[in-house]
């Protein structure tokens, strides 16, 4: 009986070629994400406004986000009362943060009203513990649309002005509230 022995034809030369493919590979996805990089463009806001992001507290976003679902739902209450719904209407309609629950109250209880100043109208909510959240103020530019300013005032009580135009309400201290967009949030690239 013969025992043949079959030595393997070696490890260290396909072990050689393996190395070989991992690194092109690497190289060339290097070469790939260099090539495709974009440099972050930073987008700065106005003096007179406030990151809704990053700048303001859990209170304050949760009012404010709120505030975003009711712009969207005021022009169609509007066409079926016939007029603007006032604060007491929206409670009733179970809209926060118009209603008194107990999360209103953790949110700085704001008192809400509606102002009009001219043609315009906003609806008003002054916060009694400007600690925990400022004083918020929506302004509505028709009756059927909503414009989507939301504007921030850190006293309390907060002083409406005689206009509710940007100007004027800057020069009474409130801050507008706007989203910055980075890339850090989304990524948006045109193609």
């Amino acid at each position: 009986m013969t025992v043949q022995v079959v030595r393997p034809a070696g490890a260290g030369h396909e072990s050689l070629y393996v190395a070989m493919v991992c690194a092109l590979i690497l190289a060339l996805a290097a070469v790939v994400i260099l090539w495709h990089h974009e440099a972050p463009v930073e987008q700065s806001i106005a003096d007179y406004q406030v990151d809704a992001r990053r700048d303001l507290n859990a209170a304050e976003q949760g009012i404010y986000a709120d505030l975003r679902v009711v712009a969207e739902e005021v022009p169609y209450l509007t066409e079926e009362l016939g007029e603007l719904p006032d604060p007491q209407q929206m409670a009733e309609e179970g809209f926060a943060p118009f209603m008194a629950d107990m999360s209103a109250q953790q949110r700085g209880a704001h008192h809400w009203e509606l102002v009009r100043r001219g043609e315009t109208a906003a609806y008003l909510g002054d916060s009694d513990d400007a600690s925990v959240a400022g004083s918020f103020l929506m302004r509505i530019t028709a009756p059927d649309q909503l414009n989507q300013a939301v504007w921030l005032h850190a006293q309390a009580p907060a002083q409406v002005p005689d206009s509710l135009n940007d100007d004027a309400l800057i020069a009474a201290g409130w801050k507008q509230l706007a989203i910055q967009y980075d890339a850090g949030v989304t990524r948006h690239r045109e193609h």
